[in-house]
């Protein structure tokens, strides 16, 4: 039997809702799991200020059944999105259909049940290994999250594996997002400085306009549909129009998003592997389906392939990861506080 402990680094397990939900807790951090779903991330808590950084939406952690008329069964991820940061793979962004196969949005992984293995449980460091097989791609992803004492600091390690004698093209990300009551007006998304271009998604995503032209920048400008330069570094008041871009040029994988006192949560990542940041934007000016003007939220998502229109176009535009034939990658992300 595990000891159980609350102090140092350490683990807790609960059932909600009939889900198997994970805590890795340390002095300063306290990270949420659910394994159930995806492997997902609900809670991600700064405890000395008590500032969540994972944003919510109104389905979080909801073990219930999906209704029984589901407008779209290709977008169950948008009729049951939950928030927080959930593991993106083989398809990122819309339905879309590649060798024979038709996924739907940011299929599958996302929406599987994922083993749960204890790695390491000391005062010192805990780790947990989540491992999962997808079932309409051969491959198996493998990740373990580690927290240890006395740092604000959680480290993914991440394996993803062809389990076929033949390559198999894929899209891997990870669709972060932030939310309130953290993020708000005036926030600030920092990257680094130099090299960083902008590619706007080049139709708009949100009813009520686009926040940008579809012409190319350097990061962090852009410009408005009326001309005007906009400091895509800033976030803008509630009623903004959103938008999507994808920032490339990366030499080191890193991004700080602060508020203004300059509390904010820096995220890193091997750039070789997710070359690519989706940056997607949502101010409450959507009226109507699917986000009733209800929310004020962005999603800062390293990924391995753009734009977020599915695999089939990931391949085609040559952005696609390949994993050769019983092939590995691997990939290391970090999430830490900072503040001044």
């Amino acid at each position: 039997m595990r000891p159980r402990r609350n102090w140092g680094a350490r683990l807790h397990e609960y059932t909600w809702e009939g889900m198997r939900v994970l805590f890795l807790e340390n002095e300063e951090l306290r990270v949420g799991v659910n394994a159930s779903r995806g492997g997902e991330l609900f809670e991600l808590c700064w405890k000395p200020r008590d500032v969540d950084f994972v944003w919510l939406s109104r389905r979080a952690l909801d073990g219930s059944p999906p209704p029984a008329a589901v407008p779209d069964p290709e977008l169950a991820f948008l009729h049951r999105y939950p928030g927080g940061w959930q593991e993106v793979f083989p398809n990122g962004g819309a339905p879309s259909t590649y060798r024979g196969v038709r996924f739907g949005q940011h299929d599958e992984v996302w929406g599987l049940e994922w083993d749960v293995e204890v790695v390491e449980d000391d005062p010192a460091a805990i780790a947990v290994a989540l491992s999962v097989r997808a079932g309409r791609v051969p491959c198996r992803l493998r990740k373990e999250l580690w927290l240890c004492a006395g740092r604000p600091r959680l480290e993914l390690r991440e394996t993803v594996e062809n389990l076929s004698g033949e390559a198999v093209e894929a899209m891997w990300g990870h669709h972060v997002t932030f939310g309130p009551p953290f993020l708000r007006e005036g926030c600030r998304v920092v990257l680094p400085a130099e090299g960083l271009r902008v590619l706007p998604h080049p139709e708009a995503i949100d009813p009520a306009g686009r926040r940008v032209r579809p012409v190319e920048s350097s990061w962090p400008l852009a410009a408005a549909p009326d001309g005007s330069p906009v400091d895509l570094g800033l976030l803008p008041p509630p009623g903004t129009p959103g938008d999507i871009v994808y920032v490339r040029g990366f030499r080191e994988g890193w991004y700080e998003v602060r508020d203004r006192a300059g509390l904010g949560l820096r995220v890193t990542w091997d750039a070789a592997v997710l070359p690519y940041l989706w940056f997607w934007q949502e101010f409450g000016a959507w009226r109507g389906h699917p986000w009733f003007g209800r929310h004020y939220n962005v999603g800062l998502e390293p990924f391995s392939s753009y734009p977020t229109n599915g695999l089939a176009e990931a391949v085609a535009n040559g952005t696609a990861l390949v994993l050769e034939p019983l092939g590995r990658r691997r990939l290391t992300l970090t999430a830490e506080v900072v503040h001044d």
